[in-house]
């Protein structure tokens, strides 16, 4: 415990180190948040891994090779059934239970079973002991039954206050409209004191100056502009090669495709940023797949070009496949390769990813971006440090099976 009982001003530099848990943890982007130097205001080791999962193997390899070996393989049920796996004591459980049972292509299917995963991440949180938790997923989420229900779980059953809020990754430094939703519990504090965090970058263009932000408690005091495409990969000279090279990053995962004769004539076709499939069956119609010439209305981010001084979109599994997304780079030829892809992701250079290309691209793209955790884990922080500073007596863990 601190000497005097107190943390002055909440100091994020205070030299303590707090227990986590990752599930679902992929390839690790919500714990390179948390233990990662980002420029987080807390110093490095501020947290630890004491446990981890997921149920892909290639991500796990990944986990390791970055974090250390934490990270186990195996359904999480199956893990919480097994009395040979013990759940060790943690001060925060972190973690997206998998998101496709929740987005709006499955909004319909309410006997999705990945609707359900969130049962055995409480089971963690109780058995682990921890006092707060960050539950991520998609805005979806916060719009469903299941949602209503975790809320009667963690109030009603585990004794948890809540905070829950979308946010957009370009408002914490990531160069991508990314929104995710997030939910943080808190045992001894309410976390909406310290939840959700303050933007650090504000959207460009916009006629704001610094003076309209000193009463504005949703920025810092000094926030910058969001970042854009060209400071991410701006500096990245052209791709070369096909494959993951062993050479230093960022070129290792710098490498392109072989596109077809038709797909590079597309791409010729559209050579303005911001172009998209429209303009394709406007200036090509013979270059166009019937399918999209039928298909007259739906989302203008198929077969488009990222703009220089913008964001790009939300990074998917697939990026490399320009007729999934806004995926083309903004003046050459070409997809965003896997290292473009996991810059505009906020991962750094010196992260690595394991396994084979169609796997580190799943990695990237179900990643939480690492500037996004780092800032909640500031939140975080900031919370477990007041239990530090007033300590409460007799917190009592709730006895209740997550069923």
């Amino acid at each position: 415990m601190l000497s005097s009982g107190k943390v002055s001003h909440y100091d994020l530099t205070s030299k303590f180190s707090f227990k986590l848990i990752d599930l679902y943890a992929g390839a690790g982007g919500l714990t390179l948040g948390f233990v990662g130097n980002l420029g987080q205001a807390f110093q490095l080791g501020s947290f630890e891994v004491a446990f981890a999962n997921d149920f892909d193997k290639n991500a796990i390899v990944t986990y390791n090779t970055n974090f250390g070996q934490h990270c186990i393989l195996g359904d999480i049920n199956e893990l919480l059934n097994d009395r040979s796996v013990v759940i060790p004591r943690a001060d925060v459980v972190i973690g997206g239970p998998p998101c496709q049972g929740f987005s709006l292509l499955n909004k319909k299917k309410s006997g999705d079973t990945r609707r359900e995963l969130w049962r055995p991440f409480f089971e963690v949180v109780k058995r682990s002991k921890a006092d707060v938790f960050v539950m991520e997923n998609v805005p979806e989420l916060l719009s469903s039954e299941e949602y209503n229900q975790i809320i009667s779980l963690v109030v009603h059953n585990l004794g948890f206050k809540i905070a829950a809020v979308k946010l957009c990754a370009a408002d914490y430094g990531v160069a991508q409209i990314r929104w995710r939703a997030f939910i943080v519990g808190c045992r001894f504090a309410d976390p909406a004191s310290k939840f959700p965090p303050k933007k650090t970058y504000y959207p460009r263009g916009k006629t704001i100056k610094y003076s309209l932000f000193e009463e504005d408690n949703e920025y810092v005091d000094e926030p910058l502009p969001w970042r854009t495409v060209r400071d991410a990969i701006g500096d990245l000279p052209e791709p070369s090669g096909t494959q993951i090279r062993k050479i230093e990053p960022p070129l290792d995962l710098h490498f392109g495709r072989s596109p077809t004769p038709q797909s590079i004539a597309r791409y010729k076709a559209i050579p303005e940023e911001g172009m998209n499939r429209f303009d394709l069956q406007r200036i090509a119609p013979e270059l166009t797949p019937q399918c999209w010439i039928k298909k007259e209305k739906g989302g203008t981010d198929l077969f488009g070009r990222l703009w220089w001084d913008k964001q790009a979109f939300t990074i998917r599994t697939e990026f490399y496949k320009p007729e999934k997304g806004r995926y083309l780079h903004p003046v050459q030829h070409r997809p965003i390769t896997h290292r473009e892809a996991a810059r505009l992701q906020s991962f750094p250079d010196t992260f690595r990813f394991c396994s084979s290309k169609i796997e580190i691209a799943k990695q990237i793209g179900n990643a939480v971006p690492p500037l996004l955790a780092a800032r909640i884990a500031e939140s975080v922080y900031q919370l477990l440090l007041e239990r530090e500073a007033e300590p409460h007596n007799n917190l009592q863990t709730a006895s209740y099976s997550v069923s």
